[in-house]
């Protein structure tokens, strides 16, 4: 398959952005190619400048639940925009919105709309530790948060530990406020707890965790943060910004019946859109500016053509038997990815929960970034190259999840599955 201009396209882009890339994933590093420009995209298939076409697994990273360019949701941000584009000032479509949110999150009784999920974290974050009168937070390795200073964190050796930075530009003194745990592990959480009583101010975790590939909670994991989170005072915050109406309507926190205190949320109530958005209980709510002392602003907050297209989208979502469908053809993809795998003889371990699935390239169970990172990623950047011969787009790393979507026929199915058997026997 030839990638000629995208490669070219690429080179001059290292000229005038970074790394020729707005967000560093996007670079196609960890697998060892020059990363494809897109020109176009179609219910769920993308385009390239070399005029490749593709099946497309990644979805903008998420929000495209319902496929790429959807003719009503189209609509609704060309009817927005002949009014105008941005104003700086409050909108109709904002509380049109925000009602819709309230009605389908449990945990959300106000919400204030932003532009990013870093945003919506970073939001959340100090709106916990401004309602708590506490400094400090509690992460879980491997899960990612945005890339705020205080997010940007990894546990240390051994036992979770203090933070230390993971990132050049983040002092140390910030870094040190942040605990890191390991996800599905409550005892590491509970020593935390204990050994910093009554200064954590919230927990903050992707109920789903998805950005060291998909990796679902294990029986009692979210229910035992609820339980630690009452009885200490901390804020239980969920980041469902990619969880958030992917697995279920309501998010992980109906799916799996845990309500935290606090949510954050993007990706799909922007439709495709820039947009991220922060909410819980009312009281804690209350505490923001302009209600409350707590500050937080945004010019571009609740955009109009945002605010239009998450509400097509979500109209689209609450038709009867949508998610019903949708977890049809989930099933049918990743385990018929598995199975070919297993049927060439490859160790795969495999996860799916709603439409975000993973195919993990280990023998053994992955349950938290320590399991995560023994996967073998020479092996997955074979996959994903040979996957990309066969028209099939994946994430170009072992640790991001794998979304499927309403447009996804039974032939792009097929088609996945016969590309993933051969891929799978090239690379054994």
């Amino acid at each position: 398959m030839n990638h000629e201009r995208s490669s070219f396209l690429f080179q001059q882009a290292k000229n005038v952005i970074p790394g020729g890339v707005n967000s560093p994933v996007r670079a196609f590093k960890s697998v060892g190619a020059d990363p494809l420009f897109i020109r176009k995209a179609s219910g769920c298939h993308i385009y390239d400048e070399d005029g490749n076409t593709f099946i497309d697994y990644v979805g903008s990273w998420g929000p495209m639940i319902v496929g790429h360019c959807h003719p009503d949701i189209i609509k609704a941000v060309q009817d927005t925009m002949s009014s105008g584009a941005s104003f700086g000032a409050p909108t109709e479509r904002e509380t049109i919105l925000a009602d819709m949110v309230i009605a389908a999150v449990p945990s959300i009784e106000m919400v204030r709309m932003v532009s990013s999920g870093t945003e919506a974290t970073m939001s959340a974050i100090r709106v916990a530790r401004g309602y708590t009168g506490r400094d400090k937070i509690l992460k879980f390795s491997g899960c990612y948060h945005g890339h705020a200073d205080s997010l940007l964190v990894k546990a240390g050796s051994g036992a979770a530990t203090f933070g230390v930075p993971d990132s050049p530009g983040v002092p140390a003194e910030v870094a040190k406020l942040t605990l890191t745990a390991e996800y599905n592990s409550l005892d590491s959480v509970k020593r935390l707890v204990v050994e910093n009583k009554d200064s954590i101010a919230c927990i903050i975790v992707e109920p789903i965790a998805g950005n060291m590939g998909t990796v679902p909670p294990r029986e009692g994991f979210l229910e035992g943060l609820r339980e630690i989170c009452t009885d200490e005072g901390i804020i239980l915050i969920f980041d469902e910004v990619m969880s958030g109406f992917r697995v279920a309507y309501g998010g992980a926190q109906e799916l799996y019946g845990v309500t935290p205190d606090m949510t954050t949320l993007g990706k799909i109530i922007g439709g495709g859109l820039p947009v991220g958005a922060f909410g819980g209980k009312r009281e804690i709510m209350e505490k923001l500016s302009p209600s409350g002392g707590i500050y937080q602003a945004g010019t571009l907050s609740g955009n109009p053509l945002a605010m239009s297209a998450g509400i097509a989208t979500l109209n689209i979502l609450k038709q009867p038997g949508f998610y019903k469908a949708l977890e049809e053809k989930s099933c049918a993809v990743a385990e018929g990815i598995a199975k070919a795998a297993k049927d060439a003889g490859y160790p795969l371990y495999s996860t799916r929960v709603g439409s975000m699935f993973c195919a993990f390239f280990s023998k053994d169970g992955v349950y938290d970034w320590p399991t995560a990172s023994q996967c073998d990623t020479k092996a997955f950047a074979r996959y994903f190259l040979a996957m990309l011969d066969e028209g099939v787009y994946l994430a170009p790393s072992q640790f991001e999840t794998a979304f499927a979507s309403a447009a996804h026929s039974d032939a792009d199915i097929e088609k996945t599955i016969a590309a993933a058997a051969k891929c799978f026997k090239l690379i054994a």
